[in-house]
């Protein structure tokens, strides 16, 4: 027993130690770099580079044309936060006794196995001013008059690139409350209709509690996809007319490989790093207060 359980610590061990070597350097080691260089000039090319301390988060704080790609991300957020409460009732119904649910289980995943940048080209064509798809729908119904120029007006043209990323990715969401839903014991579900519950019921006082860290984990993946967003903008408009489709990640890569300031570029991904992880401990605190009134609830 003394040589197996040695076996079984070493074998634990060597199992750790490849991904932790992993992690460390392809992810520690890099967050730390990129946190060095977002203190220096560094052009990408040059094999020096200077030491300018602050700045390049002092002229972050004051590009104008960086916050307003910010609030291009805010759409993206919005729309997809919008979609949650119907993607979770298209996952009610689709773990419900549904005809031909399977068939619309894979209709509604299919979209997040395609290829962003072939999703992305298929909808520049299907809103292209030219012969789009979408204008000849509209000229079939007869409502030309609500025909635009979806790709290049500055009004619309994020809620368009929005709706092409929520058509993406709201089956993955669906499935995943699916998983979440199913994993909910029947026989709790069972007793509470020979009690009377109704679907509401259940839904409100059992399901919606159950699965409350599928929604925590739902609704940081929206806001980190919100504000990761790069392929969808960056292939249908490359962020224009101007900056008005411009994401943050877009334009943090423009200013690296277009204007040369791998400095200033640093700068922003451990800027949008932060972000990321303080707006997830936010919510994770209320998540977890919300989890535990619903205990304290059910408790007392």
């Amino acid at each position: 027993m003394t040589k197996l359980n040695k076996k079984r610590k070493w074998f634990i061990a060597t199992s750790l130690l490849v991904p932790m070597l992993l992690l460390i350097g392809f992810v520690v080691v890099p967050a730390f770099d990129l946190f060095r260089m977002s203190f220096t000039n560094w052009d990408g090319y040059s094999p020096k580079s200077e030491f300018i301390g602050i700045s390049n988060y002092i002229s972050m704080f004051h590009n104008k044309d960086l916050w307003l790609s910010l609030g291009n991300n805010a759409v993206y957020f919005v729309v997809h936060f919008i979609m949650i409460p119907i993607e979770l009732m298209f996952a009610v119904l689709l773990t419900s006794k549904l005809r031909a649910a399977k068939f619309y289980k894979t209709m509604v995943f299919l979209p997040y196995i395609i290829n962003g940048v072939a999703i992305s080209y298929a909808f520049s064509y299907f809103f292209s001013p030219i012969n789009g798809a979408f204008d000849s729908i509209l000229a079939l119904f007869h409502l030309e008059n609500l025909s635009r120029n979806w790709l290049s007006d500055t009004k619309i043209v994020n809620y368009v690139l929005s709706s092409v990323s929520v058509w993406r990715f709201s089956g993955y969401h669906v499935v995943l409350f699916m998983a979440a839903l199913q994993s909910i014991p029947q026989d709790i579900q069972e007793a509470a209709m020979v009690d009377g519950a109704r679907s509401w019921h259940l839904f409100k006082y059992i399901q919606i509690p159950a699965i409350m860290l599928m929604v925590d984990f739902v609704l940081f993946d929206n806001i980190r996809g919100a504000l990761q967003v790069f392929d969808i903008p960056f292939v249908m408009t490359s962020g224009g007319p101007g900056y008005a489709s411009s994401t943050f990640t877009l334009y943090t890569i423009k200013t690296a490989f277009t204007f040369s300031n791998f400095g200033l570029a640093a700068t922003m991904a451990v800027a949008i790093m932060i972000m990321i992880v303080a707006i997830y401990l936010f919510q994770n605190t209320i998540i977890h207060g919300l989890v535990l009134r619903d205990r304290r609830k059910q408790n007392g």
